[in-house]
């Protein structure tokens, strides 16, 4: 049997560091064929998202998905993310975080369907804020004495 990848691990854990010290938790995504997200956001080939918990509704961090429902100009949209296709994840404060490789999509994985989505309620809760909208990704190098370098891992 294969050995489960740590990358799911990892984002979960830091989505969850950021959460518990009050940052803002950002993924980076490359978006490709397989990815769902709204694609007025996308710049270069990626998209960099708020996945805090005000700022999502419904979010499930699976081993091979990153699904939840955001608001992009107060419009509500279902977001499926690869965790393949995540190749960062930081607290938006800091600039604190770790990058990741990027992993080729696999044949059988595809976009999630109505039915996929079919828990997520028609809109969002007023206190649900837009995701970031398109930024650069953070800089493998440090900007300041406040951004610590992103650790690369497998």
């Amino acid at each position: 049997m294969a050995e489960t990848s740590t990358k799911p691990y990892m984002i979960r854990a830091l989505h969850e560091w950021c959460t518990d010290n009050g940052y803002t938790p950002q993924i980076v995504v490359r978006v490709d064929q397989n990815t769902m997200v709204p694609p007025a956001h996308i710049r270069d080939g990626q998209i960099t998202l708020n996945i805090g918990v005000m700022a999502t509704k419904g979010l499930v961090m699976g081993n091979d998905t990153i699904e939840f429902q955001a608001r992009f100009n107060g419009v509500t949209e279902n977001l499926y993310i690869p965790v393949g296709a995540v190749t960062a994840l930081y607290a938006r404060e800091t600039g604190a975080g770790m990058g990741f490789e990027v992993e080729e999509p696999r044949a059988d994985q595809t976009p999630a369907t109505n039915a996929s989505t079919a828990g997520f309620a028609a809109g969002a809760d007023a206190n649900t804020a837009a995701p970031a909208q398109s930024q650069a990704a953070p800089s493998p190098e440090p900007l300041d004495a406040k951004r610590p370098k992103l650790t690369i891992v497998k």
